[in-house]
């Protein structure tokens, strides 16, 4: 179970490392009209995050980035967070199966003031 935390707190790279592509691997779609600043990617159910994998520059609006796993580590089922960077807010979405998702589109709706995402 250690051998298991350890790995899922090292999986992360992002785009231009030189690493085998990952069923994991994902590209993440930011449609909120604002900035994020910080994306965590955690296995699911686990009691905390991992460390931001963002580029200190954050993704903004309307930009895409590629998340890559750094090989497979067999968990397919991942929670992810976003913290937007106007007011420290987030948004969380639980058991994504990674393995089977290659595109999370997130958007915003002001007139709702809620937070969605796609799974592709």
């Amino acid at each position: 179970m250690k051998k298991t935390m350890l790995a899922a707190a090292m999986v992360f790279a992002l785009a231009g490392g030189a690493y085998a592509q990952s069923k994991q691997d994902f590209v993440l779609v930011n449609r909120t009209g604002y900035d994020i600043s910080e994306l965590y990617v955690s296995p699911a159910k686990k009691d905390s995050w991992e460390e931001d994998i963002l580029p200190d520059d954050g993704l903004e609006d309307g930009d895409t980035q590629t998340i890559r796993f750094n090989g497979n580590t067999g968990i397919c089922i991942w929670d992810l967070k976003v913290v937007y960077e106007e007011d420290d807010s987030s948004a969380v979405w639980h058991d994504i199966d990674l393995c089977k998702v290659s595109k999370i589109t997130i958007r915003y709706d002001r007139k709702s003031d809620t937070t969605s995402a796609t799974f592709d």
